[in-house]
């Protein structure tokens, strides 16, 4: 078992230090310039998406609840300690240039969805895979990938975070954190997809309004250092550093590197997952879903990751001595311990928050895979097991997880990357 973790993650680094790299980041470049920029468009998809397509603004909160999770606090904390300031900048920067590629996959999703027996629409690269480009066999890969991926990422990786927060505050047994996080997360996604939709309508809102708050309150505090903050990160994005504060000095393309794939990994622009969601949107046009859709990247890196990231570097630079052999994952909580408050434990509830809104997004994701690959029947049992890994999480070691994670999130992408080059010219014909 050893050798085998060694070796996903030996592979999986080499898959994110530059194929997965280079084949998304390429695609995010071709499709914002073949789309002339569609960026531009983003306060249209916002308006939109809040102006009575409650359809298309449920797919939406869907979408982001899968998408803004732990990754955003812990993970920009992450970046900044491996690669420097500069890590955000390019974080940033593919945040901007995966909305193009995001607007591409949730167009032909929501253009080739299909609707079942009980009205209810369903699609994603699958679909498309299939009944477009008449693909049966990188579909099931696609579906396949995705569901492993769900027992990952998006239930036992999370329902770990949830058991490391709440037992940091409260000394309460993982197994019973797992147990509630289960029966919780069940509640809802037994519901059904309707319930999950409801649920992340208020939910989103309501954690990414806490946790910025909490952002906010910090650049207040080191409000004399956010120029320098900000003129650190964008220096870093192109020079070699020797950032002070704890921070040890790392090369440009260090830098370079780690802010694109963890801006890759937080949004997920180019896995294949957000146009599960767009597809289930009762929107007349593929376009309009598109445009709602590809918000997403928008909200969760451009905003969520860049105050986040700001928030982070001024503390740093305010505060240098407290960043002293800190582990990484425990850099956000010595930047929250700065508000005057119960800082601390805010930061913990957002994490507890994030981590569940992963989970029941990301069961709309394996459920939707599930039920391409083995019908009605399988979904029921997915949503059984997916529960089952829910409370595993919380009460087992997750680093061999973590590795086959990214592994499957890479698989997935793939045969979604090669679905968007082959219908290229679709999505490029019928841009707004």
């Amino acid at each position: 078992m050893e050798v085998f973790g060694k070796f996903t993650t030996t592979f999986q680094q080499y898959l994110w230090s530059f194929p997965m790299l280079f084949l998304l980041l390429g695609t995010h470049l071709y499709f914002t310039f073949r789309l002339h920029f569609i960026q531009r468009k983003v306060p249209k998809g916002i308006a939109l998406s809040v102006s009575g397509n409650k359809q298309g603004f449920s797919a939406l909160a869907t979408a982001l609840a899968a998408t803004i999770g732990t990754g955003n606090i812990v993970g920009i904390s992450t970046a900044i300690a491996l690669g420097g300031p500069g890590a955000v900048f390019w974080c940033w920067v593919t945040g901007v240039l995966g909305i193009a590629t995001c607007y591409g996959e949730c167009y032909l999703s929501a253009k080739y969805r299909v609707k079942k027996e009980d009205g209810i629409y369903t699609g994603g690269p699958m679909y498309v895979l299939e009944h477009v480009l008449h693909k049966k066999g990188m579909a099931i890969a696609f579906s396949f990938f995705t569901v492993m991926a769900s027992f990952g990422i998006g239930s036992s990786v999370q329902a770990h975070s949830i058991s490391m927060a709440v037992t940091e505050q409260i000394p309460i047994s993982p197994h019973i954190i797992g147990m509630l996080a289960g029966v919780l997360a069940g509640m809802v996604i037994i519901g059904g997809s309707r319930q999950i939709a409801k649920v992340c309508t208020w939910l989103v809102p309501v954690m990414s309004v806490f946790y910025l708050g909490g952002c906010i309150f910090i650049l207040i505090i080191n409000y004399r250092v956010v120029g320098d903050a900000l003129k650190l990160i964008f220096e870093c994005a192109f020079t070699l550093p020797a950032a002070g504060g704890g921070l040890a000095g790392s090369a440009f393309m260090m830098g370079m590197r780690t802010g694109i794939s963890r801006g890759l990994f937080t949004n997920e622009a180019g896995l294949g997952s957000i146009p599960m969601t767009a597809a289930t949107a009762e929107t007349k046009s593929p376009v309009e879903q598109g445009l709602i859709s590809m918000t997403g990247p928008f909200w969760d890196t451009v905003v969520m990751c860049a105050i986040t990231g700001v928030a982070s570097v001024s503390s740093m630079i305010a505060h240098p001595g407290r960043y002293e052999n800190v582990a990484m994952d425990g850099m956000c909580f010595v930047a929250f311990s700065e508000l005057p408050f119960l800082g601390e434990e805010m930061l913990s509830i957002s994490l507890v928050l994030f981590a569940f809104a992963t989970i029941i997004g990301w069961n709309v994701y394996g459920e939707c895979a599930a039920e391409y690959l083995w019908g009605t029947e399988g979904k029921k049992v997915f949503q059984v097991i997916y529960m089952l890994f829910v409370y595993l999480g919380a009460v087992v070691s997750l680093d061999l997880v973590w590795g086959l994670s990214d592994l499957f999130n890479s698989f997935m992408a793939i045969p979604n990357l090669l679905c968007l080059w082959m219908l290229r010219k679709d999505i490029i014909r019928e841009a707004p």
